[in-house]
This record gives C-alpha cells, sequence and structure tokens, in this order.
C-alpha cells in the first residue's frame, strides 16, 4: 500500500516538474526572442524615424505656409510620431539588458502610457486624414466648409483629448515586479488586474483600433472606386490617390492590425491553458507585432513626402540642393475630384 503511494506521489511529482520545465522553456523562449529581436529593431525604428520626423515638423512649421488642412493633421501627427519615438531608447535599453528597469517606477508607467497614447493618436489623426481625403474626392460640393483650418484644428483638438481618456486607465493598470535581482517594467497585458485588462484591451481595441480600421477601409474603397469610373479625373491625381490609399491601408493592416489581434491572443492565454508548443508561437507572433506598430513612424515620413510636390520642394530647400528635372506639374499637387473640381488639400 504504501509502495503504490509512494509510486502515484512520485508520478505526481514527475508530471508537475516535466510542466514547470515546459512552462520555463517557454518563458526562455521569449526572453531569448526579446533580448535579441526588439532592440535591434527599435534602434533601426529610431536611427530612421526620429530624425525624418523632426524635418518633418520643421519644414510643416516654417516651410509649408499658408497651412492647409491636411497641413494641420500631418504636423500633429509627426508631432505623436516624435514623442512616441523618445521612448524608444528607454525600451532599447530594457529589453538588451535582460527585461532589467533602472529608471524607475514612474518612467515605466510613463513609457509604457506614451507608447499607448501615441499609438492611438497616430491612428485616429491618419483616421482624420482619410474622412477628410474621401471628402475632397468624393463629396466635392461638401468640401468647402470640411477644409476649413478651423475643421482640421478642432478635429485634432478632439484626437488628442479621445486619446488621452481612452488610454489613461493604462496608469493604473501597469505594474513592475522584482524577478531574480531585476526590477521589470510590465507591459499591459503582462500586468496584474488580468479580468480588468482584458475587459480594458478589448474596449480599448474595438474603439480606438478596429472602428478606425472599418471607416478607412470604407474610406479608400470608396476613393478608388470614385477614381475608377470619374471620367474627369487625370491619370497623375488617380496614380496619386491610390499610392496614397494603399500607402494608409497598408500601415493599418500590417503595422497595426497584427500587433491588436496578437495582443488580444496573448490576453486571452493567460486566462485559458494551452499546450507550450502553440504558447510559444501566440507569445512570438506577439513580440514581432509589437516592432510592427512602431514602423508606422516610418511609413508616415512616405505619407508626408507624397501628399504633395510642396513638401518635396521644402526639403530640397532645405539641403539646398538643386534639380534642373525637377518640375511641379500645376494642380499636381491639387486634388481633381469626379466633378472635375479643383481642390487644395
Amino acid at each position: 500500500m504504501n509502495m503504490n503511494a509512494t509510486t502515484d506521489n512520485l508520478a505526481n511529482f514527475t508530471i508537475v516538474k516535466n510542466q514547470e520545465d515546459a512552462s520555463n522553456n517557454c518563458t526562455d523562449i521569449e526572453a531569448s526572442l526579446k533580448k535579441s529581436y526588439l532592440p535591434p529593431m527599435y534602434s533601426i525604428i529610431f536611427l530612421l524615424a526620429f530624425p525624418g520626423n523632426v524635418i518633418a515638423i520643421c519644414i510643416y512649421s516654417f516651410k509649408m505656409r499658408p497651412w492647409k488642412s491636411s497641413t494641420i493633421i500631418m504636423l500633429n501627427l509627426a508631432f505623436t510620431d516624435l514623442l512616441y519615438l523618445t521612448s524608444l531608447p528607454f525600451l532599447i535599453h530594457y529589453y538588451a539588458n535582460g527585461e532589467h528597469w533602472i529608471f524607475g517606477d514612474f518612467m515605466c508607467k510613463f513609457i509604457r502610457f506614451g507608447f499607448h497614447f501615441n499609438l492611438y493618436s497616430s491612428i485616429l489623426f491618419l483616421t482624420c486624414f482619410s474622412i477628410f481625403r474621401y471628402f475632397v474626392i468624393v463629396h466635392p460640393m461638401k468640401v468647402f466648409s470640411i477644409q476649413k483650418k478651423r475643421s482640421a484644428v478642432a478635429a485634432c483638438t478632439a484626437v488628442w483629448v479621445i486619446s488621452l481618456v481612452a488610454v489613461s486607465p493604462i496608469n493604473f493598470l501597469i505594474t513592475s515586479k522584482e524577478k531574480q535581482n531585476k526590477s521589470m517594467c510590465l507591459d499591459l497585458i503582462s500586468s496584474d488586474n488580468l479580468d480588468i485588462i482584458r475587459w480594458y484591451n478589448w474596449l480599448l481595441t474595438g474603439l480606438a483600433f478596429y472602428f478606425p480600421l472599418v471607416i478607412v477601409t470604407l474610406c479608400y474603397t470608396v476613393i478608388i472606386y470614385t477614381l475608377a469610373t470619374g471620367p474627369h479625373t487625370h491619370t497623375c491625381y488617380k496614380q496619386k490617390a491610390r499610392k496614397l490609399a494603399i500607402l494608409l491601408l497598408v500601415v493599418f493592416y500590417v503595422c497595426f492590425l497584427p500587433f491588436h489581434v496578437f495582443r488580444g491572443a496573448r490576453v486571452e492565454l493567460r486566462l485559458h491553458s494551452v499546450n507550450c508548443h502553440i504558447e510559444t508561437l501566440i507569445h512570438a507572433a506577439y513580440i514581432i507585432s509589437r516592432p510592427l506598430a512602431a514602423l508606422n513612424t516610418c511609413a508616415n515620413l512616405l505619407l508626408y513626402v507624397m501628399i504633395g510636390g510642396n513638401f518635396q520642394k521644402a526639403i530640397l530647400s532645405l539641403s539646398r540642393c538643386r534639380s534642373d528635372n525637377y518640375v511641379q506639374e500645376a494642380g499636381c499637387n491639387s486634388e481633381v475630384n469626379k466633378s472635375g473640381i479643383i481642390i487644395k488639400f
């Protein structure tokens, strides 16, 4: 009898030990990927996007007067991208040192808050830009009131306020902990209060990402259809509008969508036990998707250049370059809508 009990205890101990080893193996893989992947990716994004956004802000501030509605939106977008990029050196240091945070609890919350605040500010600014373009091309008769500067200022103010309200709960949800003599600055979905985080994550994702995603998709679907069927639309305007539509859709579906999908999956994994292989795949996909979300700061630089030749001329002016082959066609930086009306945007 004692022999059977001893055998059962030994078997149970072996099962528990194997589960702990599997869990530790999953954790080791996740930690290794964070250390080897996140620092170089964040470094590349920072080195490309930080100076690019500084130049963009200088151009919009001093070389693009008088401001148009699109200029105001793009200037605010550049500012929010720049604010996000200033947090990357802290994250690079954190992950390069094996998730050891040395900057204190306040900076931990501030950096995590800054990531989410600027992420959703960028999403909403791009959504506003898409709506403005929709009215310019599809509803030209309504654009003259929407195009006014005060409309763009009101939209940008609303974006800042909505983003602040939506992301403020993160300050209370982000937690830090001590592990193996290291101070860890946990991200949102790794923090405590999992039930609240789950509810908050789905609410934030649905209202601040999926809803804008639907709006942007509908806007550019109608825009592309209008350009394809509009009899008075010139080829150069078609090409420009299509490129902008494709770029914005790529940003939403390649940069933002994977991050939100795998973040939601990562939250659910904490509530439902799965085998180590699936857990490792989801964790790895979530880690890979995080720099993708930051890549929108680089994609936005292309957006600034593609909007119009005035930005390109300003770049040439700043660099004191002269190009005999640079020719700006009259009206090519305007939008020609389906009625043939040329509108500056």
